[in-house]
Order: C-alpha cells, then structure tokens, then sequence
C-alpha cells in the first residue's frame, strides 16, 4: 500500500472515533480552577502583566505575516486567514489574561479556532490538493466557530477540543505520510514541536515560576508558540515550489 493511502487510512480513522467521540462522551465541563494561573504581577498598573504582555510578539508576527502573505502570487485567503488569526490571538489572549474569567475567555478561544482551522486548511492544500484545502477553509472556521458558542451555552468542551486537537493531529499525520508541493517543511515540524513544549508549560504553570521565580509557565507557553509560528513564516518566506526548482536545475 502507497504512503499517502496509508495516511488516508489513518486521517478517516481518526475523523471518524473524533466525530463519534462528540456523541458519546459525556460533557465536558470548564474546569473552574483553569483560570488561576500562576502569573499575578501588577507592573505599570497591568495585572497579570507577564501573561498579557507575552502576547505582544502574537501580533507583531501575525502582522508581519499578513505584510509577507500580501506579496504571495497564489491563492492568499488561507495565509491571509492564518495570519489574521494569530494577530487577534493576541488581542483576544491579552484581553482575556487582564481579567481571567469565562466571559473573557470566549475572545480568547474564538481567535484560536480561526488559527488552528485555517492553519489546517493550508496543510490540506499544500500537501493533498490545492482545491480541497480551499473548500475545506469556510467550513473548518464555521466548525470553529460553533465549538465556541457551543461551549458558551451548553458549558461543554468536546467539539472546542475537536477543533483545538484534531487539526494538531491531522497534521502530524499528513506530514509523515504526504509530500508538500514546496521543498521546505521545516517550519510546521517546529511549530508542532513548540506546541508540544508550550503544553508542558502551562500545565506545570505554578513549578515553572518556582523555578524561574519571574516567568510563569503560562508566560512560556505564549513565547514559545511564537517562535514556532516565527519558524513557519521564516519557512513561508525561504521556501520554493518543487516544479520550480526542478525546472531551474533542468534549466
């Protein structure tokens, strides 16, 4: 069996145990405790100040992103998309981390689905095709988009977790078993890498600053994705398509 038919096999799979685990699991309920973090420095009369302010660097790549993507030749909207996201991470996580609570959590989370999704979308196109990724783009930011209010009225997390878990998986597969159309990837395997390690820093949030005494794990979680998102665009900025290299070497 072809690598990319084993691949399929694997991305149907787990698309369809995510779906059905919507169904069968019980809700999943905000942990009330989630939103006491460690970080509780007031500095310039900013509470939280290290947590807010390591959001800073979200919207100085996302609008480098957007200024980088602007020049791109080819299909925009999902790069454009992407990028816009993590610039409203920013804002939203800023926000949210100034007065930690449900209500302010919600424009947290909503800008997140945007990155994650449309982050999703591009590997499809870059990767499998071109016009599904595309096709796939709208539908993926709807599904984002219902996880949120779902969670807001029904107080329950799967589809939020579906949206925030699934695409980090589905990506880890099609970029073991499917070739890009670009000659570097350098830049999504850093970015999964960085997730991973920003995981383990907010959960271990409280036994980072004991370590560190200044920075929470919390605050790491935030300078770390963004330098596995630096990797992705400095990836985005360095790389070529494949045909074009061919055809330069043959040139």
């Amino acid at each position: 069996m072809k690598k990319e038919k084993v691949g399929y096999v694997i991305l149907f799979s787990i698309t369809i145990i995510a779906i059905a685990g919507i169904f069968i699991l019980s809700p999943i309920e905000q942990n009330k405790e989630y939103h006491n973090f460690c970080d509780s420095y007031t500095i310039f009369n900013i509470p939280n100040f290290w947590n807010v302010v390591s959001n800073i660097p979200f919207l100085i790549i996302g609008v480098l992103g957007l200024h980088t993507t602007a020049t791109l030749s080819e299909t925009k909207i999902q790069y454009i998309t992407f990028f816009l996201g993590i610039s409203l991470v920013s804002l939203g996580s800023g926000y949210y981390h100034l007065n930690p609570n449900n209500n302010t959590l919600v424009w947290d989370r909503l800008p997140m689905t945007i990155a994650f999704m449309s982050l999703f979308s591009i590997i499809i196109s870059e990767f499998i095709d071109l016009k599904i990724g595309l096709k796939t783009l709208f539908p993926a930011l709807l599904i984002g988009l219902i996880s949120v209010i779902y969670w807001i009225i029904f107080n329950d997390l799967k589809i939020y977790l579906l949206v925030q878990f699934y695409p980090i998986l589905a990506i880890l597969i099609i970029l073991l078993f499917y070739k890009s159309k670009y000659n570097l990837t350098i830049g999504y395997w850093m970015l999964l890498i960085a997730y991973v390690i920003a995981k383990f820093f907010e959960h271990f949030d409280y036994q980072t600053q004991s370590t560190l005494k200044i920075l929470s794990g919390h605050t790491l979680k935030h300078l770390v994705i963004s330098i596995g998102i630096i990797s992705l665009l400095y990836t985005y900025i360095k790389r070529k398509k494949v045909n074009t290299i061919t055809n330069n070497v043959y040139n």
